[in-house]
């Protein structure tokens, strides 16, 4: 979301530092390395995504810091290697635009935990919906999963942002109602379409590459 320096204040700071940390731990014992370290595909996709993430997240869009618009790609990575692979692929990706100055170091834990772990868990969250409900239609994966998933991910994001935004008192509610959360259903159109698209398609000519597809389960 591109938050930038002296947005949030000092215990904001720290807080989502904290959480950062804390998500962060949780991602790395929840890979199975040594099942990564003998998957070159899902190596492809975490590095590949990492990448591709990192050059999309170049192109954006507002008016006011912390209040930037774009594409975040991060539930059709959550549904293909899992949300803690994802996590890792989204902040190598962050990592990049660190480096080319579109996102400033000290708040690389606030944007990681908004722009990264905020919708690869929602996602993840979705996706565990979906598969207590046990649909048998594949069309539900696509929808709940891709689709929905990616819409709902990129709201949530934007709202954790709005909030924590507005209790810094970086802007007040009514200026982030009036620039940002009254345009966030039009936000979400664009991100669902393109992560629901990636999936419908992968599910169409590389299943294999979704691992959270039980495919066994749909007839």
């Amino acid at each position: 979301m591109g938050m930038t320096d002296n947005l949030l204040s000092t215990g904001q700071w720290l807080f989502t530092a904290l959480l950062f940390v804390l998500v962060l731990i949780a991602a790395l014992r929840s890979v199975d390395w040594r099942a990564f370290r003998n998957d070159d595909a899902a190596q492809h996709t975490l590095f590949g995504a990492a990448v591709v993430l990192g050059f999309v997240w170049q192109l954006r869009a507002g008016i006011s810091p912390g209040l930037a618009i774009h594409i975040f790609g991060i539930t059709v990575i959550t549904l293909m290697v899992g949300w803690a692979l994802a996590v890792l692929a989204g902040l190598l990706a962050l990592v990049i635009t660190v480096i080319t100055g579109r996102e400033p170091l000290m708040m690389f834990a606030a944007n990681g935990l908004v722009t990264v772990m905020v919708p690869a868990l929602v996602s993840h969250g979705i996706m565990l919906w979906e598969r207590r409900r046990n649909f048998r239609n594949f069309f539900a994966y696509i929808f709940f999963c891709g689709f929905f998933g990616a819409g709902l991910s990129v709201a949530a994001a934007g709202v954790v942002m709005c909030l924590l935004l507005w209790t810094s008192g970086a802007y007040s509610f009514d200026m982030l109602v009036h620039e940002y959360l009254r345009y966030l259903p039009l936000f979400m159109i664009p991100e669902g379409f393109i992560n629901g698209a990636f999936v419908t398609g992968l599910m169409v000519f590389h299943p294999d590459r979704l691992s959270t597809l039980d495919q066994r389960r749909y007839r």
